[in-house]
């Protein structure tokens, strides 16, 4: 595997598994139910390729989101299991606008991947999304995200807010094609999620988001 390849597969597991979500971390704008207006990226054409994958590990609500309000969906690979999630095929520089875009830096740097892709794992700083981590690969080409530095257990849990929900929920139906009953079991069950939200709830607000205005 070169030290940076042209390609990668970015994964995404919150909200960014919503094709029309990263569409605006591409072409830049602000998505709907959103707050933030995201610059985009160097290189606005759209990814070459989408899969649903499967990534190790799991995922849970913490922080507090300034774009969606409430938690934010981070990612664990040290929990048991495995989460649904959604590779984009994208280049390295549109990698590195992305990962600039969710660390609330300015893209516009390429970023050395090389770090990562030999140790699975790299920490460009101390706060939310700024730790780059290996997923494996597809199709040859290393499979890419980020997360927080640190463990679910050291963090406390916080509810997502509906705006949030309602962008991870079509993620998971257009990427792996769940009705909505297994969305809404699968996101009520998520720690921070759970004993605030239930499926019936969430069942509720991602049928209400579906319907015509």
């Amino acid at each position: 595997m070169t030290t940076r390849p042209d390609l990668v597969w970015y994964v995404g597991y919150g909200a960014n598994m919503a094709a029309r979500r990263l569409d605006h971390y591409i072409a830049g704008g602000r998505p709907p139910g959103g707050t933030r207006v995201n610059p985009g990226c160097r290189d606005g054409a759209p990814p070459r390729a989408r899969r649903a994958v499967w990534i190790r590990g799991g995922v849970y609500f913490a922080l507090a989101s300034p774009m969606w309000g409430g938690g934010l969906a981070v990612y664990d690979p040290e929990l048991p299991g495995a989460a649904p999630a959604r590779a984009y095929l994208v280049t390295a520089a549109q990698f590195g606008d992305i990962a600039a875009q969710e660390m609330y830096r300015e893209p516009g740097a390429d970023l050395d991947l090389s770090t990562v892709l030999r140790e699975g794992r790299h920490r460009l700083g101390e706060g939310r999304y700024e730790t780059l981590v290996g997923m494996g690969s597809l199709d040859g080409l290393p499979m890419l995200g980020f997360t927080a530095h640190w463990p679910m257990s050291a963090v406390a849990p916080v509810p997502p807010s509906p705006a949030y929900l309602g962008t991870i929920g079509p993620g998971l139906r257009d990427a792996h094609g769940w009705e909505v009953g297994r969305i809404a079991a699968y996101l009520a069950e998520r720690p921070g999620a759970r004993g605030t939200w239930t499926p019936s709830a969430i069942a509720v607000l991602l049928d209400d988001a579906e319907r015509p205005a």
